[in-house]
Parts: C-alpha cells; structure tokens; sequence
C-alpha cells in the first residue's frame, strides 16, 4: 500500500483497536475501491443498533418513562381476564384450595424461569420477537413469525370479549337493570312471561338472546348482530388510539388500565364479606380437597393456567422488556410481576366465590320456601303425617338447617314412595358446586348476583368496567407482541401499521360478531393458541439453551444484572423446564384427541345448551388455525437452511455493538470461520454498518471470539497482516 508522509507505522503484537474516522482519513485515495467496499457508514441502522454505556453513538430506541410504567405494562398483560372467570373456576373443580399447591410449585418450576427467559432476551437483545430469534440463529426466526400469527389469531377474538363488556357497561346505567327480569309478551288476548327466559333465567336469558341474538348452530350465520358490531369497532378505536404512538400513547394508560382492576376488586371484597352467604362461598372454595391433587390432570390444568397467565409465548412480554436499559434488574421483573400475578388470581376468586356464596345463599332460601310451601300441602292431604315433623318447627320462618331435619326426617320415614312426594335437598353446597367459568361466569352467573346487590347499577358499572380494563391491558401487550417485531425488522412506520392492523382485525373480526359468533369465539380459544405456543416456548428454550448456550446466556445475565443468577435457574432452563414443557405439549395432545371435537350450541326451544359436534369444514378451520400458527417455524428454516432468500441487504441480520466490537450475525456460520463474509470476493460483500470502534485482529488471532452480546465477535482483518502484502488491500 502507498506509504502517506502523515502515518506513523506502529507495529502490532496484540489487539489494537482504532476508530473508523482514523483509519478513512489515514487511507489513500487509491483505496476507495475498499472503501466503499467495505467501510461504508450506515448512519440508518446505527440507530438501532447496542451501544456500550459512554459511547458516542446513541440509541435512539424508545424507552419507558419510568420503571413503574413498565411494571404496570408487565402487569396489565399477563393480569388479564383469565385470572377472573378461569383460575377461580379451576381452583374450585380441581381440589379448592389444594389446588395452589400444584400451581405455585408449577409457578416456580416453569412460569418463573420461562418469564425470567422471555424478559432477559427481550431486554439483551432489544428486539421484538422476530428480531430476537432471528439474532440467535436465523434458522429459528420463525419462532417470532408464528408468535406474531399467534397474537392476531388471539386479538381478533379477545377484542370481542371487550366488545361484549362494553356492551353490558352501556347497559348498565339504568335501574332496574335490564337482565333483573324475565321480559313480558303481550299478544291480543293477555301478557305472558318470554317462554325462552322462564325455562331458563333472566339474565341466561339476555345473554344469549338480547346481547348475543344467537343461532342455534355454527352453521346458520343469522346474519351480522349490529349492537355488537359497534360494541367491536368501539373496541378497536380504544385499542387503535391507545397503540398508535407506542409504548409513549400505551404507557400512559396502563396507569389507570392497570390499577383500576385492583380498586374494583378491593371493592368487591370488602362488599362481598358484608354479604349473607359470602363466608359459605369462601370456605367452600378453599377447603382443600387433597385427593384430587393427586390426579394427573389437575397437574395439568395448574401447568396451562400458568402458561397462560403470565402471556408466555406471545411475544408481548419480549416486546416490552426490549425497550429497558440494558442493566434493569429483568430477574426482580419476573419474580413480582409472576407473584403479582398469582395473587391477583387469588384475589380475584375469593371475590368471585364470595359473590356466589350470597348468590347460592339466595337460591337456597327460595328453594327452602318452595320445599316447605310443598310439605305444608302434603301434611293438609295427608300424605304426611304431622307426627313427623319436630315441635320446634315453625314452617312460616323456616331455616335452611330446620328443613334439612325435615327433609331428612321424611326421607327416612317414606323411603319408598319419597321420590313421588317431588321434594328437593336445598343444600348450599349444591348451588356452589355447579362451576362456571369464562362468559358464564362473567355474563350470567356475576351478572345475576349483582341484581341482587343494593343499588346494583353502580357495581354492574364497576364490574363491566373492570373487564374492559383488564381486557385491555391484555390487548395491549398482544397488539405489541405484532407491531414491535414487524416495526423493527421491516422499518415500517409504527402508526401506519397499527392503524392497518387494527382495520384489518376488525373486518376478520366480524365473524365473531354473527349470530352465530359465539361459537366462533369458542373455535379460536380452543384451537388457534394452545398447542402452537406449547411448541413456540420450548423453541424458545432450545434456541436459549441449545443453540445460544446456557453458559453464554448466564454469562449474559451477569452482564447485564451486576450479579451472577442462580443456578437454579440453569437446571431449571437446561433440564426441568424443557421435560415439563414436552410432558405438556404430550398431555395436551392427548386431551385434544380424547375430547370430541365440538361446541355447546344454545337451543331456543329448550332453553337450554345442547353438544354439537364439528361439521367437516369447521374441522378444517380448526386444524388450519393450529397449522398456520406454527407454519413459518419450519418455512423459514427451510428458507434458511437452503439459502433461498438472498441476506445481503442486512435487514434481517443483527447488528450489536459493544466494548469496542462488532458483531454480525452471519447466515451461515458452517463455512470458513476465519473472516467475517465468508469466501466472498470484496464485490460480493455485505456493507456492514459500523459504530464508533471496530476490532482488528491479527491473522494469528483465534479464528473465532465468544463476546458478550452476540454469539460470536468476529475480528476485522483491517491491521497489519505480515503474511499478506500491503498493496493486496
């Protein structure tokens, strides 16, 4: 190379680390063929690129304004509204409070390591999820395609819930509320009670007829429900405004999506446990059941609730961490917020089961006033004798513990002809062990309680609004777990794309919004999530463990935390967690294939549900959902792996930068691992896009240098090279 009068040759017994502005102005001008070759400066990406603390070049990423914003964030997305009508209706079918014993073990075992994982990559790497699996090997980028497919298969049904909630929030101003009694029909000659409401209940009623207006079949559409369209696009304009700006707009919210949930619930409990029944409610839900915590499917459901609830998988939780500084304490995130979590389920059912104990409570006093209405005739027929019944007994102020003397007194007595005489057992415990979960809960069984509250219009507004917050709290991280990959890998303009996504959820989302939508919204719940985020998050955990290095990833940790973290975590991650997770993935298969295919369809004769099998193309539908969420997995590796996209515009590749080096994530690391493009001529290369320092390495140097903040940090061949002649650069 031609010597310039202005350089001073230094020779170079270790590794040497100079500036790129050094080196271009040190250059001849015979060299702009590698210039431009080799060192041009893309000022684009360096935006986005990891800068070390202290370095000229800044990150222009978006931050949270403040730790609390994002503890809220966190909380608000794994809080959602399974903690509500799910985790209360599993711990009573499942053993009471027996129950937590395999959830807070499960907790520990895979929750807590999972979200400590999904946390530590997203803040790492500050990437969504597409971004962060691309990084630790391009061949399992798709693991952030099928969380993004997973998270729009979710939003478009979840965003109907919210439309539901809002439905009834806007139904609630008014006194008596609408669904505290059955509607009366009038015809020419005289008024009667609706048939459909007086086989079934008023509030079962205005569920599935007045809110819903549902078909009796999948198949028969009946056409769009109008009230609910509104109720969906009002949802997605909530959803649209609160995302358009970020996590700048979003943030914000959460502080009042996020905690108002809480002053609802405290609301509840403490009105709750002034409530005739309520104590019943309680000690029935946790009165533990220890024999049934042995059984294997109460394992199970305590492993897909956790899974569940802390929003593993969806991507949501790597897109909020990866806008944390580098050294946030990511393992104290995942401790509260997985607790938070928990006690919030706990919270939530103990207000769930004292509103039911004073619901139960009630029907239990009207079932004893018709039971002893009942006996008061047999005794004036004779068919009882008045010798039977205790002296005691006052049948016009009759308790429910007086009447089961009773009842047992006369079952005793006429054993053979007491089926006959029509009595019935008014237990409480009856009444509290027909267990409803999700819109059951939520819409009819909370609902009917509430009409019996004192001035129930202010807590139907309460409750409907609390549903609507957790709702979209949940929405929030899930629409994230979209627009943050897609934004960072495809340099799309944020609010462009959350405006055209939520335009396009909306217009899918109208199937929902049929009569016949409700079994819809049943279809993706079942069908679209479960099994491909099983197979999602133990990818996660392969491509951590496996393929990035457990060793290396601890490493990384103590980077970033100041702090080595406990080898529990390693074993949990290298050997527990995997084996759980595949054992999960088994069981649920299984559970799939045990169970028929099909939905309750509600039948208007009879007022009642009815099991209805799948038809063919609904079958196919289900099975495509589950296909088409988990399908770029093994498209985008074959792509990889057959080198069928050219990688040489660097857009898919990760570019970090720390402590003076560069690191590059080649496409294919099996070749020659002496050069960062390997066996490439400097025509064929790759611009790179350079921070402020780079490394130089001389040929003797290790082929490859394991960095902290990247799988390999490749030394550029720019220094002196005594085996290779000056003029050959």
């Amino acid at each position: 190379m031609p010597k310039n009068s202005k350089v001073v040759k230094r020779e170079l017994d270790d590794e040497v680390i100079e500036s790129v502005k050094d080196l271009l102005s040190n250059e001849d001008s015979s060299d702009d063929a590698f210039k431009k070759s080799e060192l041009m400066v893309d000022d684009q990406e360096e935006k986005d690129v990891d800068v070390e603390e202290g370095s000229d070049v800044e990150d222009e990423r978006p931050a949270w304004n403040s730790k609390l914003q994002y503890i809220l964030a966190q909380v608000g997305f794994s809080v959602g509204l399974g903690n509500v009508w799910r985790f209360p209706y599993l711990c009573q079918k499942n053993g009471g409070g027996a129950y937590l014993v395999p959830y807070l073990i499960l907790l520990l075992i895979i929750g807590i390591p999972l979200f400590f994982l999904e946390l530590a990559v997203g803040q790492r790497i500050r990437r969504g999820s597409i971004g962060v699996w691309n990084y630790i090997s391009p061949k399992l980028g798709g693991i952030g395609f099928a969380s993004c497919v997973v998270c729009f298969f979710v939003a478009l049904y979840y965003n109907v819930i919210i439309g539901w909630s809002l439905f009834y929030f806007s139904q609630s101003f008014q006194h008596p509320l609408p669904w505290d009694q059955c509607p009366l029909v009038k015809n020419a000659s005289h008024t009667f009670v609706e048939p459909e409401c007086e086989k079934s209940s008023a509030t079962t009623y205005y569920w599935y007829r007045e809110a819903l207006n549902i078909s009796s079949s999948l198949s028969e559409s009946g056409g769009l429900n109008w009230k609910m369209t509104i109720c969906l696009l009002a949802a997605w304009v909530m959803v649209c405004l609160a995302m358009i700006k970020g996590i700048q707009s979003s943030g914000k919210i959460m502080y009042f999506s996020s905690l108002f949930p809480y002053v609802v619930l405290l609301c509840f409990l403490i009105r709750g446990l002034l409530l005739n029944g309520s104590v019943d409610g309680i000690r029935h839900m946790f009165t533990p059941k220890l024999e049934i915590m042995l059984e294997p499917k109460v394992w199970r459901e305590a492993a897909t609730q956790v899974f569940f609830a802390l929003g593993l998988g969806f991507g949501g939780v790597i897109a909020f961490s990866s806008y944390n500084k580098r050294d946030n304490n990511c393992h104290f995130d995942a401790v509260l917020v997985s607790f938070i979590n928990f006690f919030t389920s706990v919270l939530a059912t103990l207000v769930v089961f004292a509103v039911l104990g004073f619901k139960a409570n009630i029907i239990n006093e009207k079932c004893v006033i018709q039971n002893s209405e009942k006996i008061l005739k047999l005794l004036k027929m004779g068919n009882l004798s008045q010798g039977m019944i205790p002296h005691h007994i006052n049948f016009s102020s009759i308790t429910a513990e007086d009447y089961n003397l009773v009842y047992d007194i006369i079952q005793k007595v006429k054993e053979e002809e007491f089926d006959s005489l029509g009595l019935k057992s008014c237990q409480i415990e009856d009444e509290l062990n027909k267990a409803v979960q999700g819109t059951g809960l939520a819409f009819i069984a909370f609902t009917e309680a509430m009409t019996h509250f004192p001035a129930s219009p202010f807590w139907s507004v309460m409750f409907f609004l609390m549903l609507v917050n957790l709702g979209l709290g949940s929405m929030f991280g899930t629409i994230e777990g979209i627009i943050t990959p897609i934004v960072d890998t495809f340099k799309v303009r944020k609010e462009i794309l959350t405006v055209i996504c939520c335009l396009v959820a909306f217009f899918i989302g109208l199937i929902f919004v049929q009569r016949s939508g409700n079994y819809f919204v049943t279809m993706f719940d079942d069908y679209s999530a479960t099994l491909p985020l099983l197979i999602v998050v133990i990818l996660e955990n392969v491509a951590v463990i496996r393929i990035y290095g457990i060793d290396k990833f601890m490493e990384d940790l103590k980077d970033m935390l100041g702090f080595s973290p406990s080898q529990y975590y390693y074993y949990m991650w290298k050997y527990v967690s995997p084996f759980v997770l595949s054992c999960l993935l088994v069981a649920s298969i299984v559970q799939m294939g045990l169970s028929p295919p099909g939905y309750n369809a509600w039948i208007e004769d009879t007022a009642m549900e009815e099991f209805h099998s799948y038809p063919t193309w609904a079958m196919i539908v289900c099975i495509s959902l589950m296909v088409l969420a988990i399908l770029p997995v093994p498209i985008v590796f074959m792509v990889r792996r057959c080198n069928l996209i050219d990688d040489s515009s660097g857009s898919l590749a990760s570019v970090s930068y720390k402590r003076g080096r560069i690191i590059k994530e080649p496409v294919n690391l099996e070749e020659d691992n002496t050069s960062l493009i390997h066996g490439k001529s400097p025509s064929e290369v790759p611009t790179p896009s350079f921070g402020k320092n780079i490394y130089r390495k001389q040929t003797g140097s290790p082929t490859l240098d394991t960095a902290p903040n990247g799988r390999y940090g490749i030394g550029y061949l720019m220094a002196d090279m005594p085996d290779m002649p000056e003029s050959d650069l």
